[in-house]
């Protein structure tokens, strides 16, 4: 994963706040509802996290486009013109800030007022390259970490992805004041799920063989932190980047002494490392999917199924009793 740049939380907190308010002085200007599709709302989600969202909450009100189509790789993506050209009309847009470059650049581009950047609506941490991870031969610009070293993916702990829908529902409801009170109960309705989720995982995970799970993609910190779990990745948060052999080294002394079982990997990018280290070990591969998009190989058809998944699959490796 290509991170690059990813601005202080608090910066990103007060650019939020900086759009909110526009938010609210044109929406008693402007109805913005007439704009969209057949009345809709236009909103436009940089990826399948935000688009969930957007479609939970919105429901029928909301037209929603994403510009990350499924099955490609959301970090990599490079907007084409009619793309970028479409960003300037939409009603409202939604995106995190830092995980895709291009989709930034368009963004601030477009000059769209009704602008989100889920990142302000919670508390970025910072969850660290590991130990032993080989920067060596690392393209420029490919900066694992920001000024304060943040970690973008927010959306895998249930707890702080349900802080942003209350912020995406209060978007919505200043957006389009008409449907407030549908925006309102929308939202409550996720919140409850992701609360539901949140139990799940609580109680799946509190009694475990072992803590420690391994994974190509350092995408799980919030998740780990959460439930308190240890992740160990293999290429720290970048999965293109190659481990050096001293972390591979490393990595081996941790699963024999953690009684490691699994070596995880995720669906839209390469598991030949994965697979090496778990030939090399003993140990068996499986899939955590770190849900940047929704395809075939998903196992599950949205978040909450996905990530009832990636339960199931840390509770077989953890050895959950």
């Amino acid at each position: 994963m290509n991170v690059r740049r990813l601005i202080p939380s608090t910066a990103l907190a007060g650019a939020v706040a900086l759009g909110v308010v526009s938010l609210s002085a044109c929406a008693g200007t402007s109805d913005a509802a007439d704009k969209g599709s057949g009345g809709k709302l236009d909103v436009v989600a940089s990826f399948y996290p935000m688009q969930y969202l957007a479609e939970q909450i919105g429901g029928g009100h909301v037209a929603v486009n994403t510009l990350t189509k499924p099955g490609v790789e959301p970090h990599d993506l490079e907007l084409k013109p009619k793309q970028i050209g479409e960003l300037g009309e939409a009603d409202v847009i939604l995106y995190l800030k830092g995980i895709q470059p291009a989709v930034d650049e368009a963004i601030a581009q477009a000059g769209v007022k009704n602008t989100v950047d889920a990142a302000g609506l919670t508390t970025l941490e910072e969850h660290g390259t590991e130990v032993g991870h080989d920067h060596e031969g690392e393209e420029a610009g490919h900066d694992h970490g920001s000024e304060a070293g943040a970690d973008p993916h927010i959306w895998l702990d249930p707890v702080k992805y349900a802080e942003v829908a209350k912020g995406v529902g209060s978007t919505l409801e200043k957006a389009d004041p008409a449907h407030a009170a549908d925006y309102r109960k929308n939202t409550d309705a996720l919140v409850k799920k992701l609360g539901d989720l949140d139990t799940e995982f609580e109680t799946g995970l509190k009694n475990t063989a072992t803590k420690t799970f391994i994974t190509t993609h350092s995408a799980f910190g919030y998740l780990a932190e959460r439930y308190g779990l240890e992740q160990e990745g293999i290429t720290g948060i970048d999965p293109e980047s190659e481990p050096s052999p001293a972390r591979i080294k490393e990595l081996q002394d941790i699963a024999k002494k953690d009684n490691v079982s699994t070596v995880f990997f995720e669906t839209l990018a390469s598991d030949k490392t994965a697979k090496t280290l778990a030939g090399d070990t003993g140990l068996k591969t499986d899939v955590l999917d770190p849900l940047e998009g929704i395809t075939d190989k998903s196992k599950g058809d949205d978040y909450i199924e996905v990530m009832q998944s990636n339960l199931a699959a840390l509770k077989k490796a953890l050895g959950a009793k």
